[in-house]
């Protein structure tokens, strides 16, 4: 548990979605999925990457966004943080590339995160920990990814692209500060990609009860009981969004109302963006409907497994800048839809045989 009081908060944040989409009709009529599979998992379409985009476009999208609303040079950020599961090169960092294309380079600190959905959250846990040392004033935080599913598992309903940056900084300039976080891990195998392995695993229903709901309920119980907080106390909830169901039935394990939690619901809409999944609902209920002084519970999962909870308090700062750059509700707005032959090209599902 790390009680940051304060000390630190997020100056900026962007978002960045894909405009394509994919009705979840396009996978019942292609596989022959019952149409009650993606009603169960409340999903209507989800986000695809575009041919051109991967997740450094995306990342490095969602950063100019969050360089927007914090109004401040990308030279004085001194460390970046690139959090996914499906970065481009297997051997080559996603963060130098961003990094050098938004003019922060050379004097900075660039780190690729890995921890399945977590390691976006992973790099605010470690910005926030470099900015309150003193080591830095500014870093940026990104979580993104270009998701990827077997060609007819039930992933593919959920799976998708998307991403969300935040620049973390002193608390007495951010829009949102820090109260405490609290981080909760164990070796759980609910999900997992082998070398060389095209597409990853999981365990089916073993991703839910030993794995998300496990370790997202006692990272939020041991961040209240260290904080001294109850359900009562949070404003909004957003947690990781695998699917539309998950978060509202780890609310209700935890006491938190429907009504705090579905001003950052995202996944029905967008899908699963993986790193990006709890990172763009937090920027959402900070564009749409958070006030100053409202305190926000913010717990991110990933596979493997762990979950961190975030107690974020807004200030008055908040205003002057939700509107400078473009809005998560814009971006879901924004939308162009495709067939399951073109998703295939988009994400490389067809393999082509080189003429001999």
């Amino acid at each position: 548990m790390a009680k940051i009081d304060g000390k630190a908060g997020i100056i900026g944040w962007g978002v960045y979605i894909p405009k394509y989409r994919i009705k979840m009709d396009e996978f019942v009529r292609v596989w022959g999925f019952e149409p009650s599979v993606p009603q169960s998992l409340r999903m209507h379409e989800k986000a695809i990457a575009g041919p051109d985009e991967d997740t450094i476009t995306i990342g490095y999208e969602a950063a100019l966004n969050a360089l927007r609303r914090a109004g401040i040079s990308p030279s004085v950020i001194e460390a970046v943080f690139v959090g996914t599961e499906s970065k481009p090169y297997a051997v080559k960092p996603s963060a130098t590339v961003i990094a050098e294309a938004l003019g922060i380079t050379p004097k900075t600190t660039a780190v690729d995160m890995e921890f399945a959905c977590r390691a976006g959250s992973e790099g605010i846990r470690n910005s926030i920990a470099l900015v309150v040392s003193g080591m830095v004033k500014y870093t940026l935080a990104i979580g993104a990814d270009t998701a990827q599913a077997s060609p007819g598992d039930v992933l593919e309903f959920t799976a998708s692209s998307g991403g969300a940056a935040f620049i973390i900084g002193r608390g007495e300039e951010a829009s949102a500060v820090f109260e405490g976080v609290y981080t909760y891990v164990t070796d759980t195998p609910d999900f997992w990609r082998r070398e060389l392995s095209p597409y990853p695993q999981h365990g089916e229903g073993f991703t839910g009860e030993p794995a998300y709901f496990h370790h997202i309920v006692n990272a939020v119980k041991g961040l209240m009981e260290e904080l001294g907080l109850s359900p009562e106390d949070f404003d909004y909830a957003v947690f990781h969004q695998p699917n539309g169901v998950f978060p509202i039935r780890v609310g209700k394990i935890l006491g938190i109302p429907l009504e705090k939690i579905t001003p950052g619901l995202v996944t029905p809409w967008i899908g699963n963006t993986y790193n990006g999944s709890a990172l763009i609902g937090l920027a959402k209920v900070l564009e749409e409907v958070a006030k100053p002084g409202d305190r926000i519970l913010l717990a991110p999962f990933g596979s493997g497994a762990g979950s961190d909870a975030y107690s974020i308090i807004v200030t008055d700062k908040i205003i002057e800048i939700r509107d400078k750059a473009p809005t998560v509700k814009e971006y879901i707005e924004r939308k162009e839809y495709i067939d399951y032959a073109m998703y295939a090209r988009f994400r490389n599902l067809i393999k082509r045989i080189p003429e001999a």
